[in-house]
C-alpha cells in the first residue's frame, strides 16, 4: 500500500514507510500536528517506497527496518542512492546496540527505538532535519569507546560480525522459516539462501542445522522484533 496526500507550500515534506498500519496512523497524527510538517507519502514496503520517494520527493523520510518484502537497512542504502540529499531517521524495535550502526553505515542520518514517546520522536526528527545525526546516549557511549579503542571488537563468532544479508537471513531462520519462504521473502534462491546458511554457521561457530535454528531462536525471542 502506498498513499500521497497534498502539502502546504514551505512544510517540511515526510514520507512514512512502515508496514503496520496502526503505527503510520500514529505517526502520521504526531507529523501533521505541527505547524511546519506534513506527510507527503506513506509506504508499507520497498517498491512502494521507491515509488513514493520519487513521486513526492520527500525532505525526510522515516523508516522502519523491518518490511514486507526487504531488509530496511537496504532500502535505507537505496534511497541515500538515489537519493543522497534526502535525509533518513530509522525507527524501529531492533536492538540499536546491534543496528544503529548498521542503519548509520548504509546512510541514515538518525536511529530511534518505537519504545521512545511522540516528544522524543519529534526532537530527533528536527535534530536530523538541523543537518545532526540523532542517536541515543548509549549508542553514542558505544561509538566513543570504539573510537578510543576502550572497547574490544566483537569476536567474530558474535552476531555482530554477520553481514546485513546474513542477518535477515538470520532473524527469518529464528523466526521459523524454513529455506524456501525465506528465499521467497528475500526474492532469492533457495541455492543462495543455504550458501548464507553456510556462511552463517561459519562466522558464529556452529556445527549443524538443529544448532543453527536453536541459536536463531534464542537470538531472535532475545530481539524482541516487531
Amino acid at each position: 500500500m502506498t498513499s500521497q496526500c497534498e502539502t502546504d507550500a514551505g512544510n517540511t515534506r515526510v514520507l512514512l514507510v512502515d508496514d503496520h498500519r496502526v503505527v503510520l496512523a500514529g505517526l502520521r497524527h504526531v507529523i501533521n500536528n505541527e505547524s511546519d510538517l506534513e506527510v507527503c507519502g506513506e509506504a508499507e514496503d520497498r517498491i512502494g517506497a521507491l515509488k513514493t520517494t520519487a513521486d513526492t520527493e520527500p525532505d525526510i523520510a522515516v523508516v522502519d527496518l523491518t518490511l514486507k518484502d526487504s531488509n530496511g537497512l537496504e532500502l535505507v542504502n537505496e534511497l541515500k542512492t538515489l537519493h543522497p540529499q534526502l535525509l533518513v531517521l530509522v525507527l524501529s524495535m531492533h536492538d540499536e546496540e546491534l543496528f544503529a550502526e548498521r542503519a548509520f553505515q548504509a546512510g541514515a542520518n538518525g536511529y530511534i527505538m518505537k519504545e521512545e514517546g511522540p516528544e522524543e520522536f519529534l526532537v530527533a526528527m528536527r535534530q536530523v532535519l538541523n543537518g545532526q545525526v540523532y542517536a541515543s546516549e548509549a549508542v553514542k557511549a558505544k561509538a566513543f569507546r570504539q573510537f578510543s579503542k576502550c572497547e574490544k571488537r566483537a569476536a567474530h563468532s558474535d552476531v555482530d560480525s554477520l553481514s546485513n544479508r546474513e542477518l535477515a537471513v538470520y532473524r527469518l531462520i529464528g523466526q521459523g522459516f524454513p529455506t524456501r519462504q525465506i528465499a521467497e521473502k528475500l526474492f532469492l534462491s533457495t541455492k543462495t539462501i543455504e550458501t548464507y546458511r553456510d556462511r552463517i554457521k561459519q562466522k558464529l561457530g556452529i556445527a549443524n542445522a538443529t544448532e543453527l535454528l536453536q541459536k536463531a531462536i534464542e537470538w531472535s525471542r532475545s530481539q524482541d522484533v516487531a
